[in-house]
């Protein structure tokens, strides 16, 4: 009896422990800028990067933009750099007419949307949604509509660093920000068994996945096992690509640049393989290259 309400003691202890919260905390630049970085007492500005990756809508353009710009800040502040507030900046340049901001959705889009909402027959609102699509597409794919992609002159550099009393001036592009597919024969990236099936004068070496181990040898037998095979392939990788420069913000004069390309894809199956995290970790490693390269030979 006693067994039992230790059993019970102790299961009831368990689920109470398990009724908080998993609190899961990141801070970017845990050990705070370099004592001495090569980057103390100089002032950087980023300027809006251009993406020339076609995006799906300006919204998520503007969060690729927010990625990088979050990214290189942290960077770097972590090599002693001071920085002014992005939102400042990004103000200051559209007050300056440097750059324009283009709205999220058109006027014509959103007069045609409002049609929808009337008496017309199915074939004329197909049509309506037809062209409402049209405007969307010729407005996404508008390279000019990014802020970044606007040429400026050096006197329009050095406007710039003197009013936030900036040594250096940075600009870049996002050129590429897309999920493809790897192909590999890892099992640990798969998810599958390797097997061998056949004699020894006839051996088949291939993979299968966990789910169709057991029947297996229903598959083999008395013919030839060509679904093995097809389990050798595709996952999800993220791929970003990043052209940056630094500029003098006395006379606008490049003094480096570099790209950067980061093709990212889940280590296992046990890792966490939403493209978010993909995104964000290439990013991540893509912008320290940068800026390591950048400290150590662009200065």
């Amino acid at each position: 009896m006693k067994r039992l309400q230790f059993l019970i003691l102790g299961i009831l202890a368990f689920t109470l422990a398990g009724c908080g919260h998993t609190v899961i905390q990141t801070l970017n630049v845990p050990e705070g800028p370099v004592y001495n970085g090569v980057g103390k007492g100089r002032t950087m500005v980023i300027l809006p990067f251009a993406d020339y990756t076609f995006a799906d809508s300006h919204a998520s353009a503007h969060h690729r933009y927010l990625k990088v710009t979050e990214s290189l800040t942290d960077r770097l502040t972590a090599n002693g750099f001071t920085l002014p507030i992005q939102e400042d900046v990004f103000q200051y340049m559209t007050e300056q007419n440097f750059i324009s901001l283009a709205p999220y959705d058109t006027g014509g889009a959103n007069s045609l949307k409002h049609e929808l909402s009337g008496e017309w027959d199915d074939m004329t609102k197909q049509e309506i949604r037809k062209n409402i699509q049209a405007i969307q597409n010729s407005d996404n794919n508008s390279v000019s509509s990014s802020p970044g992609t606007h040429g400026l002159t050096p006197s329009s550099i050095m406007k710039i660093g003197n009013n936030f009393n900036a040594d250096y001036i940075m600009r870049g592009r996002i050129l590429e920000y897309k999920t493809r597919q790897e192909v590999s024969w890892a099992p640990w990236k798969k998810g599958v068994i390797p097997v061998i099936a056949g004699g020894s004068s006839q051996a088949l070496f291939g993979f299968i996945h966990p789910d169709q181990y057991d029947t297996l040898d229903s598959k083999v037998e008395g013919g030839f096992p060509g679904n093995i095979f097809h389990n050798a392939g595709k996952i999800d990788q993220g791929v970003v690509q990043l052209r940056v420069w630094v500029q003098e913000a006395v006379t606008g004069n490049v003094v480096w640049t570099n790209r950067v390309q980061i093709q990212i894809s889940p280590e296992s199956v046990f890792a966490d393989s939403q493209h978010d995290i993909l995104f964000d970790q290439a990013i991540e490693k893509g912008v320290s290259t940068l800026i390591d390269n950048f400290v150590t030979y662009g200065l």
